[in-house]
């Protein structure tokens, strides 16, 4: 009798020892599974690369070469590289008009992964710039996104890393997808447009409202009034500018969801953004604090400017906007001078 209770008790005891190296196998398994997508997102998923920087002219001291004492030489400038921060990285937000080839909505921004601040810089459509047409809504219809890339790191003094072409399906898709955004509607708006495609038929009232995808797209796309009041160009990108940090903030605060943010993201824009990219951008993001992390500024200007036959170009004020590009935009060590613009004056 004792024998047979002695080989019950060895045989429960090997049961257990086998259930619990199956355990410890199953916990290694894993263990190991965890470390190898660690180290593949590791390694597909890093930081984006930054556009080099260009040459620019810094005073260098010259010595004199020979004992005899001779007079202090004014420093000359050399070519010497700019050096970029480190985790900083622009942008060109890019939205063409409904049937044509002009850019409707043109922001930069700029998102400094260290310090986790954001900065969003508006530039009116009717910017005058050195072109024919002398506006640079006209840039892309004729020069494509490289061209206009060019025209804006050229205008600003600073490269542009990476583009992004907005479908306005897209944005619709992720207004509905962050659930609508609550929004301060600036002025009355009553426009309809059965020519548009599709037919246009905006009608809001100043104030506080709730806003839903195919609203919002309404609200970016208001203009003016059927009977011709409204605001100007720089007041609709304020205005497109805002809602864009409304529906932002919404995002940062679902990082759930992140995962249907890149789909639409990837599904409905045009970008040199790798899905790598994104998801690293997205992964800093997280961090973002959005109520005092994001800057925004309209580029101040006089829009009755006329060049060349054209009218109404708006014509930066060269100063008030170089302390903007320091301020919201500046990718690099040093400041910003003017000589490194070209903030085209008419006059």
């Amino acid at each position: 009798m004792a024998k047979r209770l002695m080989k019950h008790k060895r045989r429960r005891t090997s049961g257990v020892r086998r259930v619990g190296r199956t355990l410890y196998r199953a916990l290694v398994t894993v263990s190991a599974l965890i470390v190898v997508l660690f180290c593949a997102y590791n390694a597909l998923v890093r930081a984006p690369e930054q556009a080099a920087p260009p040459m620019a002219a810094v005073p260098q001291p010259t010595s004199g070469t020979s004992g005899v004492e001779e007079e202090e030489a004014e420093p000359t400038p050399t070519p010497t590289p700019l050096v970029r921060k480190e985790g900083f990285y622009t942008f060109l937000l890019v939205a063409t008009d409904e049937g044509g080839g002009n850019t409707d909505t043109l922001m930069v921004a700029a998102y400094d992964t260290a310090a986790q601040t954001v900065g969003v810089v508006s530039i009116p459509r009717d910017t005058l710039v050195d072109r024919t047409p002398p506006k640079i809504n006209g840039v892309y219809a004729r020069e494509g996104m490289e061209g206009l890339r060019e025209t804006v790191s050229d205008l600003i003094g600073i490269p542009i890393d990476y583009t992004v072409m907005v479908n306005l399906n897209g944005f619709q898709r992720l207004v509905n997808a962050v659930g609508g955004v609550d929004f301060y509607v600036p002025c009355d708006m009553d426009y309809d447009d059965p020519t548009a495609d599709p037919p246009l038929s905006i009608h809001y009232t100043e104030g506080m409202t709730h806003l839903d995808g195919q609203e919002a797209m309404e609200v970016v796309r208001f203009r003016h009034n059927n009977d011709g009041t409204g605001y100007t160009d720089v007041g609709r990108s304020q205005t497109q500018q805002k809602l864009l940090v409304a529906v932002g903030k919404k995002v940062l605060a679902n990082p759930g969801k992140i995962s249907e943010y890149v789909d639409i993201f990837l599904e409905n824009v045009k970008t040199d953004l790798s899905a790598a990219d994104i998801l690293w951008l997205a992964g800093q993001a997280a961090g973002l604090d959005t109520e005092n992390g994001i800057s925004t500024a309209t580029l101040p200007g006089d829009g009755s400017v006329r060049y060349n036959g054209t009218s109404w170009c708006y014509q930066l004020e060269r100063e008030e906007c170089l302390a903007i590009f320091n301020d919201l935009l500046n990718p690099y060590t040093t400041e910003i001078t003017m000589d490194m613009t070209n903030m085209f004056q008419a006059t």
